[in-house]
């Protein structure tokens, strides 16, 4: 009689069919000519019948990685190497894990049933559930998820007054969160920490106390379930054992992107189990003879890994690339298969990204192929602005959907969030529609309406929502009793909010309080001083003599302190925040160039035409904005990668970190990867960072990719002090056939030497809006536009606030507009 684990019961067991062996660990290939290997190419075909200890797939990007995995894992059932309850196969998320599934049972219909195919967070908490006890753990214990371990955090550092040194609650949870990826526990982290630095101190004391709170609830949060697992098989290794028995193999999708800890995970799956707890085992009455081998003992589970270090983007995570670098070093004997014959581009958008990649060196090279064809060449384009290069990627979005490619299919990158901005200003005046992917829409983020309340808060001092808005942020001690107090004030002596935040002190609130709110009422009259015209503009009926509206933004942000208190912060999204913050301000500087006598309001106007732009349908799906990060594993027919500057890509955070450079040209390669047909590249000759326009370098990567690769397009005009007679690009050949050095080329089409915008760039595009009310066209109508000149409308589509005009224009070509918001006059 032979027994097998159930799969429902690690510590039970069942009676097996009599054809169930040992799987296979010879190193040889599986008999083939089998249906699972029917449609292979031959190197997937080896990753699908090799049989050995360790084997690595390095799959190169859209070369059919999980048809790969899933064809092993029905192979193994289908022969009867191993049963599905022998099967244990991770992925990342529980979308993969699904998809994995519901192939496997495509093959195999319910010859599949019993395996575990999950992510690695849920194959821990089933192991945690069962073996609960052995850690002091309830087995019903609660899982915290990010807001509740928020939450817990929050309460802490409230009661220690962590505040005042700094601490937030996602501060502390980030660096919680990374020690425990590196299996740190309190304790560890307390033998090594500096007890002369009160920061380190305080930071200990916060992670000891929120450790005691988990455990006094009987909660882990979600990096503890793989923490705690390791530990859990580390202790006692009778556990551990159990599940190595009934594990067998062992099969981990996108390998790159383990971290310390599920690498530890992983190692301890599969070791092996020596002679004398077999035996042991065995007299527990558990059947260990069919995969116990001659020594006596049970050798480790087979081990297959899927990944690409050319994709391993998520260092910041805690992602280690040298888990998968260096796996050959780690299960010696492993053997190697790489998948390089790519399913989803044309071969041109293929040399360009191996050509790109090739300047890494801590990985396995590999040349993606493709049979498909070389298809249409990558189209470059050097915009003035961002405005200029957001009008470019629209235009040619519309061309593309006008030659039968649903917006849907349609994709454009960027590296970071800010650049949404100029994005989102003409693909809302071009009526596109789009959705920002996995983030927010700009006006909608949390800093910038912080950031508008303040200037609202300004121009309008009756605006009470504004004022409340502002009121603690960034915190100042103000809580809801004091504004409730504000409130009441106001109302009882018949005054506005603002005027009782001046009368502060008749509160009978306490001095520091009262200094909080009278200081912020101070900053608000000072700022408002500020947008006052002088007697000539008065006079005039001008707005001659106020400041501009950039000033008095920079003015309100630096002595509120909103900015400062973003740049300190410990939480590395509020690095993000004030790019965005810093993004904004940029924004009124390029109001004031091209509105010199505007107000406050005329720039709050434009804004809020902007954002409350109706969400636009069109049968064909929507254009996907997203950042280069949330664009791994997704593919579109056309691809924008907007932004390739120096600065943006490598982003100036990374430039200067050991290996930053490395992954900074790994998310370029994920992003070039992701298109299937078309692919456009795009940066701007002047960018605005920390809030101020600065002339812009092109991305080194750019330098990388071949240059018969690309088609090299410019804005019309002077683009450069040459005449706009030669492309701007870093790799494009000078006349005479000589490349010259990297730094005479960047000499060369810096516009550093003329900064100036030259009078004849014919197409420098703002971002304009304009409230047209009521304005309606038709078919014939002549129109004028700031930014394209005159033209004729061809047709109006779409009814009410979405309106779209088809307008030919005379020199800029057809565009759509939204006549709601576009910035048009009828002729």
């Amino acid at each position: 009689m032979t027994l097998i684990l159930d799969p429902d019961d690690p510590a039970g067991w069942r009676e097996a069919p009599a054809a169930a062996g040992a799987p296979a660990t010879s190193g040889e290939p599986a008999a083939s000519g089998n249906r699972f290997t029917d449609g292979l190419n031959p190197e997937q075909r080896e990753a699908v019948e090799y049989r050995g200890q360790a084997l690595l797939i390095v799959a190169g990007a859209g070369s059919g990685k999980t048809r790969v995995l899933t064809h092993r894992i029905a192979g193994l059932i289908d022969s009867r190497e191993a049963w599905p309850s022998q099967i244990l196969a991770i992925t990342f998320t529980n979308k993969a894990a699904a998809e994995m599934r519901e192939r496997v049972e495509a093959l195999l219909g319910e010859g599949a049933s019993g395996m575990w195919i999950s992510t690695f967070h849920s194959a821990c908490v089933r192991i945690l559930r069962r073996e609960a006890e052995a850690i002091g753990l309830s087995s019903t214990f609660t899982i915290y998820d990010s807001a509740d371990t928020r939450t817990v955090l929050k309460r802490i550092i409230k009661e220690l007054d962590a505040d005042t040194m700094g601490f937030t609650p996602a501060g502390a949870q980030s660096k919680i969160s990374k020690l425990k990826n590196e299996l740190s526990d309190v304790e560890s982290y307390a033998r090594n920490a500096n007890m002369n630095d009160p920061q380190e101190v305080m930071f200990l004391e916060i992670f000891r106390q929120y450790t005691r709170r988990l455990r006094a609830a009987s909660a882990l949060d979600f990096d503890d379930l793989i923490a705690e697992t390791v530990y859990l098989f580390r202790a006692f290794p009778k556990v551990a054992s159990l599940y190595q028995r009934r594990f067998r193999h062992i099969l981990v999708d996108e390998y790159q992107d383990t971290n310390h800890a599920q690498y530890s995970l992983i190692r301890e799956f599969t070791q092996p189990i020596p002679p004398e707890r077999v035996a042991e085992m065995a007299d527990h009455g558990f059947n260990v003879r069919a995969v116990a081998d001659a020594t006596g003992g049970i050798p480790g589970a087979s081990l297959t890994v899927v990944g690409d270090s050319d994709q391993s983007i998520y260092a910041f995570r805690g992602a280690d690339i040298r888990n998968i670098s260096e796996f050959e070093r780690d299960f010696p004997g492993a053997k190697v298969v790489l998948l390089e014959q790519n399913y989803r581009s044309t071969q041109n958008i293929l040399s360009a990204a191996n050509a790109v990649i090739s300047n890494n060196f801590d990985r396995k090279d590999k040349k993606l192929w493709t049979a498909v064809g070389d298809g249409d060449k990558i189209t470059g384009y050097t915009g003035y602005t961002a405005h200029d290069e957001a009008q470019f990627v629209a235009d040619e979005i519309e061309a593309l959907h006008r030659s039968g490619v649903a917006y849907r299919d349609i994709a454009v990158f960027y590296r970071t969030n800010a650049q949404t901005r100029a994005l989102e200003e003409i693909f809302v005046r071009s009526a596109l529609p789009y959705r920002v992917v996995g983030g927010t829409k700009f006006y909608e983020r949390a800093e910038i309406k912080d950031a508008m309340a303040y200037l609202i808060s300004v121009a309008n001092p009756l605006d009470e929502l504004a004022l409340r808005r502002i009121l603690n942020t960034p915190k100042r001690g103000i809580g809801p009793a004091t504004e409730t107090a504000l409130s009441s004030f106001a109302e009882a002596n018949q005054v506005t909010f603002r005027e009782a935040m001046r009368s502060a002190d008749a509160l009978g609130l306490g001095p520091k309080v009262t200094g909080a709110i009278t200081t912020l009422a101070t900053v608000l009259d000072e700022a408002a001083a500020m947008l006052a015209p002088s007697a000539a503009g008065v006079a005039a009926g001008t707005n001659e003599g106020a400041s501009k509206v950039s000033d008095v933004l920079v003015f309100l942000l630096e002595r509120s302190g909103l900015i400062e208190t973003l740049r300190r912060s410990r939480d590395p999204q509020d690095e993000t925040r004030a790019e965005n913050v810093d993004e904004l301000v940029a924004q009124t500087r390029d109001f004031d160039r091209d509105n010199p006598l505007a107000t406050v309001v005329d720039f709050l106007t434009q804004v809020s035409l902007v954002a409350a732009a109706d969400e636009l349908d069109d049968a064909s799906g929507t254009v996907s904005l997203m950042t280069l990060h949330t664009a791994k594993g997704l593919e579109y027919h056309a691809v924008f990668l907007t932004g390739l500057e120096e600065g943006l890509l490598p982003h100036q955070m990374s430039a200067s970190e050991p290996g930053g450079p490395a992954e900074e040209r790994r998310l370029f390669y994920v992003g070039i990867t992701r298109a299937r047909q078309r692919l456009y590249i795009s940066l701007a000759m002047s960018r605005a960072q920390f809030g101020e326009v600065a002339v812009a370098m092109p991305s080194r990567y750019l330098q990388e990719i071949p240059e018969g690769l690309v088609d090299w397009k410019q804005s019309p005009g002077m683009a450069t002090s040459r005449g706009g007679t030669q492309p701007r690009a870093l790799n494009a050949r000078r006349p005479g056939g000589a490349w010259g050095t990297r730094d005479r080329d960047l000499e060369r089409f810096s516009v550093t030497a003329s900064a100036k915008p030259k009078a004849e760039w014919a197409n420098r595009v703002t971002g304009t809006v304009r409230d047209n009310g009521d304005l309606t066209l038709e078919a014939g109508d002549r129109i004028r536009h700031v930014d394209f000149g005159e033209g004729r409308v061809n047709q109006v589509t779409g009814e009410g606030t979405k309106r779209i005009a088809h307008v030919a224009f005379d020199t800029a070509g057809p565009k759509k507009l939204l006549i709601k918001i576009a910035p048009i006059e009828k002729l």
